[in-house]
């Protein structure tokens, strides 16, 4: 097979890829890529066969597990509201299980307890457990007597 089918079959096995977005597609347009290659410098057919099916198998078997794994972990960077979550604050205003006020990163939030029996004290130090909207939930550093 001419070079060109081979560059041919990469570009419309890309531009599958760029729809389903499965990798597998993807790895058989480098493999038909390289074959490209291959079959530019003149090897024979068998050669270009041979050449396809070491570098897709190589590619399924090697990169496609290695791909899937990364894309499938959480990033490792928090960002906007999520960056809160874990952080401590000061209560501004008493916090109960429908409202309250308190102060996040330098901004003053407007807060919830975790614990719907809970009433925390202005002044106290609580952990934020989760951002819903622009609530808080928290739970207290300590509980006080």
């Amino acid at each position: 097979m001419p070079w060109y089918v081979w560059l041919l079959a990469a570009a419309v096995l890309g531009a599958a890829e760029f729809f389903t977005l499965t990798l597998v597609l993807g790895l058989l347009s480098g493999a038909a890529l390289v074959t490209a290659v291959v079959a530019g410098v003149g090897v024979g057919a068998l050669g270009q066969a041979v050449a396809f099916a070491v570098t897709a198998a190589a590619g399924l078997v090697l990169v496609r597990p290695l791909a899937l794994r990364l894309l499938a972990q959480q990033p490792l960077i928090r960002e906007g509201s999520d960056a809160l979550v874990g952080k401590r604050a000061e209560v501004v205003q008493e916090v109960t299980a429908t409202h309250g006020l308190i102060k996040l990163a330098g901004e003053e939030w407007s807060a919830r307890a975790l614990d719907e029996s809970l009433v925390i004290p202005a002044g106290a130090l609580v952990d934020v457990m989760e951002i819903e909207g622009a609530t808080a939930i928290v739970y207290p550093r300590e509980l006080l007597p």
